[in-house]
């Protein structure tokens, strides 16, 4: 792989360290690796916590585990989740950061982590990136007694993968990765699912295809990938080899006026199951507005939010190459998302935005699509549309618009189901 022709920035991806944990210990005044304590609802066995202190990681308690499944010999505390402390905190971090560099360089990834551009600002500081890193990290454990890692590399996914591998296990916390680490640090990792992007049941699939990790991935058929998982298995593939296009300013993409967006409160608790049934109808929805109004996408916006009992949840956006307004297309992105960020709590909330809108006949064909089979789908989605409007939105329905947890139909008839 010649990556010479790759982006080159200097980007720091940071994580605060058993964040809600953490958060709590300070709260106390205790010191969170010599302290017992594991965050989750209080007096619930069946419970899973939502965050355990580096003591508790140190006895071999994971983060996300069931309080019955940890060892009757292990004595802990126990504190209830706190999102509003934890949101304060988050800010306070964030602050930090804004003292270093703008915030038009500043990912805000999740509530304890955040990827920062610093290459307009080393000349300044006159620093290298891995110089400053340690400035924020000093401060921002001087400020609020916190404890970070940093990953850094010349791109988002290379400083993300250096930081969740590495970086936890060096003395400073920082681990700094290039396109020249890709075969030495990425490809022997395994399990696949600590791999950015990959979760279990893409782990499951991958495993069934005999690949366990991530090298056998990143020589593995290319086209066998795409078939297999669509736009996904050609993302995948890039990542295994280290490529990565994005930029900061590209999830901070903003639309004010230009955006289709519909979130959806749910009446019961969902899971990773259900919920992408609940997903794909609100993307049908989205998508036909879009091409009723001649539109297509080119950021999609994606969120969750967590029953009250856990409380948070995530909203991440991303730009892709191709305007589209095909609801497959948008799901297998959505999904990748999905597969990405889910943290396996009761769903309540989904959140689905369209931005970087731009007229139907803006064409920027993707070099793996047929483009009569483009104009194919396009035609379909359009009939569809066109039944829809004049015999009202139930009048075509996927069958799985017929499953107990679909919201299809109901919602349907509030916005105009059915038509005289």
């Amino acid at each position: 792989m010649d990556y010479s022709k790759m982006p080159r920035r200097n980007i720091l991806a940071i994580d605060m360290k058993s964040f809600f944990a953490t958060c709590e210990c300070i709260d106390m005044g205790l010191d969170p690796f010599t302290t017992p304590l594991v965050v989750a609802e209080p007096n619930r066995n069946g419970a899973m916590t939502l965050a355990v202190t580096p003591y508790m990681k140190s006895l071999g308690v994971g983060g996300r585990t069931r309080i019955y499944e940890i060892p009757k010999n292990i004595k802990f505390m126990t504190a209830p989740p706190r999102m509003e402390y934890y949101i304060k905190m988050s800010k306070k971090v964030v602050s930090i950061y804004q003292e270093y560099v703008d915030i038009k360089d500043i990912h805000i990834y999740s509530i304890d982590e955040c990827f920062l551009d610093v290459t307009d600002y080393l000349k300044l500081y006159k620093k290298t990136d891995y110089e400053l890193a340690l400035d924020i990290m000093e401060k921002i454990k001087e400020k609020t007694g916190l404890i970070s890692t940093c990953g850094i590399g010349p791109n988002l996914l290379i400083a993300k993968v250096a930081m969740d591998i590495e970086a936890k296990h060096t003395k400073d916390n920082i681990a700094k990765w290039d396109y020249s680490d890709i075969e030495s640090k990425f490809w022997p990792i395994t399990p696949l699912s600590k791999f950015w992007g990959i979760g279990r049941r893409m782990e499951k699939s991958l495993n069934s295809m005999g690949l366990y990790k991530i090298g056998d991935i990143a020589n593995y058929d290319e086209a066998k990938l795409k078939k297999k998982f669509g736009v996904i298995g050609e993302e995948l593939y890039r990542h295994t080899w280290g490529l990565d296009y994005s930029r900061i300013s590209d999830f901070n993409h903003r639309v004010k006026d230009s955006s289709y967006g519909h979130s959806q409160v749910l009446f019961k608790d969902y899971n990773i199951d259900n919920i992408q049934l609940i997903i794909k109808e609100m993307i049908e929805v989205l998508t036909a507005r879009l091409r009723s109004h001649n539109k297509k996408t080119t950021v999609i916006g994606f969120g969750l939010g967590y029953s009250k009992t856990y409380g948070g949840g995530f909203y991440h956006s991303r730009k892709i190459g191709s305007p589209t307004n095909d609801a497959k297309y948008i799901y297998e992105i959505i999904y990748s998302m999905l597969e990405r960020f889910y943290e396996d709590y009761p769903i309540r909330k989904v959140s689905i935005n369209f931005g970087g809108l731009v007229d139907n006949n803006t064409e920027q064909l993707n070099l793996f699509e047929n483009y009569e089979k483009v104009l194919e789908k396009e035609n379909i989605n359009t009939a569809i549309d066109n039944i829809k409007n004049k015999y009202g939105k139930n009048s075509i329905l996927r069958a799985s618009s017929l499953l107990k947890d679909s919201t299809a139909i109901e919602r349907n008839k509030k916005i105009g189901g059915h038509r005289a």
